[in-house]
This record gives structure tokens, sequence and C-alpha cells, in this order.
């Protein structure tokens, strides 16, 4: 069995067949799938796939790509319904920052802002954090200690495999491990995986993107997990099953047990 905690199956991609999705899935043991929060414009799509579909839960939170629509009264109002689990995704991405040196500067404080906004609302609502991280490791590692991360952890969503990353191991922060795990050019994924603690570690596909080869190019969905389970039980020398109990255990420890009855 596994949960996968990150997949927008809130996406448009997953509008014509997502009843096959979640058929596929269930086929395949996936028995929870956590829809994250990117774009409060697509927050109403995700909580009525949850309400029709006990295996589905959701995060409310804003990309840092969306930080203009960040709007916390928003977030707090669907952060007590009972499929919500999560604040999240949430973080900063320098991926695409301005050339200009002054918008530069000012779109990092933008995003640093949105980031910790949504560090505050999780513990306050103590709730586990699911972070972006793209191209900002350092910055996004010093926020979140400074302000206590570790009082709800959290999932460091489709882990970049940077090394100073991994000391959040001990803020109670949790590896997202997705499909670039079995790409051909994800050495660095691969060695650095052993060297997280095995309790530390969970499975995501972030569908629709980051497909797992051999399906690479095509609609990720949850029930590609399998294949991320088989290459990370390879990586670590465990058995598959070993593995999805693992994972099962991690990812029922930072949620408090909220899959247990599923």
């Amino acid at each position: 069995m596994i949960i996968d905690t990150h997949c927008h199956l809130n996406d448009k991609q997953y509008f014509d067949d997502l009843d096959e999705v979640l058929a596929r899935s269930k086929a395949h043991n996936i028995i929870a799938t956590i829809i994250p929060g990117a774009d409060p414009r697509e927050l109403p799509r995700a909580i009525e796939l949850c309400e029709a579909h006990k295996e589905l839960f959701f995060a409310v939170g804003v990309h840092p790509y969306d930080k203009e629509r960040y709007d916390e009264a928003l977030l707090r109002k669907h952060a007590s319904h009972p499929k919500c689990v999560a604040i999240g995704e949430c973080g900063l991405d320098y991926f695409r920052l301005p050339k200009d040196e002054e918008e530069k500067k000012r779109e990092k404080e933008e995003q640093k802002k949105v980031f910790i906004a949504q560090i505050k609302l999780a513990i306050e609502l103590d709730k586990p954090l699911i972070v972006h991280i793209r191209d900002a490791s350092a910055d996004s590692k010093a926020i979140m200690i400074a302000h206590e991360v570790g009082k709800v952890g959290g999932i460091l969503h489709c882990f970049n495999a940077s090394e100073i990353l991994l000391e959040l191991a001990e803020h109670n922060f949790y590896f997202g491990i997705g499909g670039v795990v079995t790409f051909k050019n994800a050495k660095k994924l691969v060695d650095i995986l052993p060297r997280i603690p095995r309790e530390k570690l969970l499975i995501e596909t972030d569908g629709p993107y980051l497909t797992p080869h051999p399906h690479r190019g095509t609609r990720n969905e949850p029930y590609y997990t399998t294949l991320i389970a088989a290459k990370m039980a390879e990586i670590l020398d465990m058995s598959q099953n070993e593995l999805e109990k693992l994972m099962i255990t991690n990812t029922n420890r930072l949620f408090k047990d909220k899959f247990k009855f599923i």
C-alpha cells in the first residue's frame, strides 16, 4: 500500500478521465492521495474532489509563483475542513527571477513574506507544511529554522537533493521522493537518498508532472508511485514491500494517523 503525498488531481489534465485515474490507483493499492494547494483559484475543485472520494485529501497553500493571490482569510476558512491535512505547497522558487537586480530583490522579498506567513499559519493551526524549494535552498532553510518549523514539521516536496537541506530532518521534516529518482540523469538524488534517515522518507508523484521512467513525457498519476517505490527499494537495498510499509508508517506519523481508517 502507498500514499501519494503530492498530486495535483485538480489540474485540468485530469478533467476528462479522473474516474479512470482513481480506479487505477485503487487497483494498485494507492490508499490515499493528497492534493496540495498552489493557485487558490483551483482550491474549490480540490475540495469538491475530496468530498466525493474518501481516499482524497487536500492542503491549502499558495505556490511562490502565485504569491499575488495569497489570501490568508481564504486559507483559514478551508483549513478547518475535515479533509484538509496540511498548509502548502508554499516556499521559495528562484528559478525564474527577473534579470534586473532591483526587481530580483523585490521578487525574493515578496516570496519570503508569503512563505513566512504560511509557516506562521501552519504553526497556529497545528498542521504540517508542504514546502516547495527550487534554486533557493539556503534562504529556505534559514527561514524555516528561524521560524521554528519543527513545531509542526512537514514535507520537502520533490526533494531537490541539496545537501544543506538534510539538516531539516532534525526539524521534523520529511523528504518527498518522486519520479526524478528514476531518471537516468538523477545521480545526485540517487547518491544522497541513502543519507536521508529512512524514517524521514515519503513518496509522491507531483502529478501531472515529473512522470517516472519508463513513462517519462506522459502525464503522471498516483499509481506510478509503485515505480518510484521500486526504484527507492533498489537504491536502499530493501524489498519493495518493506519500503512501502515504511512509507505508510512515516506518512501516518507526520499526519498524525489521518489515513489509518482507510
